[in-house]
């Protein structure tokens, strides 16, 4: 979908149809929805004070023209409900923009024409407003059609509307952004969303090799003899049970030439988790496809990086393979080396994710990457702890900590700083080993961090555990059910506020 900024009086717009807005408990529409109400007759008002329209968040209201004579361009005017003012905020703006270009699709609509919500008497910035309704409304019209007939034809084309048109030059770079942003976690949504038989671990690294090449990235990719070489046994260990060679892929952005210094972006790249030899149960294994939901995320967060184009040096690494049962596969009880050199008795194969974010850990260390962030769909414990809504961010840097907690607020996808006490240590203890995969029944995703920070020395570095919010078993604003593909748009910020206060030093 295209989307353009034009100046012009929205009821005006010819367009298959255009959006207004209404905060909750408003007796009378102001301002541009007054001036549609006005054009209507004063249709919207009527519906107001019949209690048809509400103004709730999430509510779309749609009143047809019928092509009377009256003075609206469009066929459809769609009544966005905005929730309670002293609730809105920017990330309410994304929901309603998913909210009504989804309402609209479903009524053929392939222009839509849109206020900026929240620049009024919302007192959001004009162009915080219009990046949030870019994101909102690509991240809203998202759908997985690859294997399937869509269910509706495209929106191809929204028209911010404005009567300044000294608003321009500001509104198009944010709407650019917004559109980067949202395109790119689209991909993610796309690389998550695909079956397990398609996206494999050598499939995961010719995507990656696409990628650089279209964006100009740097490009390495790992077999399992170069992995061997490193010392990588932790990451092999896991591979053991799968046909399908693991791959170690890196995609790397050089946008600060006067600098060696370069992010660290990790992500956990298993492609398929049955458990391994600590077989999960069948039931919701078929979701299993998303464990590598991390390694999606840091890839396609260099893609927005690359197209944004931030004076800043970022590297992806992804490690990548299956986690299955065969006769050559992981056992409970066996012993790994890690690149590092530290070994690792594996008490459940299930404990994979740790495993192999253990060696890329180690090789982006030696790469000399810092601060490092990691995604990973890691541990059940961590939706126990905190539900399908949150990240759980775990650190051994509390300045990073507030860095990453203020990129991911400002892009709406939610995280929550979790505990690390050195007391939980030790559960990791191992009588053969210098420590263990997995500590004992509570506290599972702390134990996790503890044991992932044994292979990151001092360097600065975050841990994120997207288990719960990678995936969406409902439609709401601009998730929709499926990949979710969070922790993108928190690394694009990231990457472009390190990059500003890199200039401003």
């Amino acid at each position: 979908m295209e989307i353009k900024v034009i100046v012009g009086d929205i009821a005006h717009i010819e367009a298959d149809a255009i959006v207004v807005n209404l905060f909750e408990g408003v007796p009378q529409p102001g301002g541009a929805t007054a001036a549609v109400d006005k054009a209507l007759d004063g249709a919207i008002s009527s519906l107001i004070s019949r209690g048809e329209i509400k103004g709730k968040f999430g509510e779309v209201n749609i009143v047809h023209t019928f092509g009377k004579p009256l003075q609206v361009g469009a066929g459809i005017v769609a009544i966005a409900g905005l929730g309670k003012s002293q609730d809105f905020n920017t990330d309410k703006i994304r929901g309603v923009a998913g909210e009504f270009c989804r309402a609209l699709r479903k009524l053929n609509c392939h222009k839509i024409a849109t206020i900026l919500h929240g620049a009024g008497i919302g007192g959001i910035e004009p162009e915080v407003s219009a990046q949030a309704i870019a994101e909102g409304a690509l991240l809203g019209l998202y759908s997985f059609n690859k294997y399937k007939k869509p269910e509706y034809e495209d929106v191809e084309e929204m028209l911010i509307v404005v009567r300044e048109a000294g608003k321009i030059p500001i509104l198009e770079p944010a709407i650019r952004k917004g559109s980067v942003a949202a395109e790119a976690t689209n991909l993610a949504r796309d690389m998550i969303n695909e079956p397990a038989n398609y996206m494999t671990p050598s499939q995961m690294a010719k995507a990656a090799e696409e990628i650089a090449n279209k964006y100009k990235l740097e490009f390495q990719v790992f077999d399992s003899e170069d992995m061997e070489a490193m010392g990588m046994g932790a990451l092999l260990g896991v591979a053991k049970g799968s046909s399908q060679p693991p791959k170690l892929i890196t995609l790397s952005y050089k946008g600060d030439e006067r600098s060696e210094k370069a992010l660290g972006f990790l992500g956990k790249g298993i492609t398929f988790d049955s458990g391994g030899i600590s077989i999960k149960p069948s039931e919701g294994m078929a979701e299993m496809k998303d464990d590598m939901a991390g390694a999606a995320a840091v890839m396609t967060a260099l893609v927005a990086i690359a197209r944004l184009k931030p004076q800043i040096n970022a590297t992806a690494i992804i490690p990548a393979t299956e986690n299955l049962p065969s006769g050559t596969a992981l056992k409970p009880g066996d012993i790994l080396k890690a690149m590092n050199g530290k070994t690792i008795e594996v008490i459940n194969t299930d404990a994979e994710g740790r495993l192999i974010l253990a060696d890329a850990l180690s090789y982006a260390q030696r790469l000399g990457l810092s601060p490092l962030i990691d995604l990973a769909t890691l541990t059940g414990a961590c939706c126990v702890a905190l539900g399908t809504l949150y990240g759980g961010l775990f650190s051994n840097d509390q300045d990073l900590v507030d860095k990453v907690l203020k990129a991911a607020e400002r892009t709406g996808e939610r995280m929550w700083q979790m505990p690390m006490p050195e007391e939980y240590k030790q559960q990791l203890k191992s009588e053969i080993a210098d420590v263990k995969n997995i500590g004992d029944k509570y506290g599972g995703a702390i134990t996790a961090a503890l044991f992932l920070a044994e292979f990151v020395d001092n360097t600065p570095w975050v841990h994120i555990d997207i288990a719960g919010p990678a995936n969406s078993n409902k439609e709401s604003g601009y998730i929709l059910k499926g990949a979710t593909g969070i922790g993108v748009r928190t690394l694009i910020e990231l990457a472009s506020s390190e990059a500003k206060n890199q200039e401003a030093t």
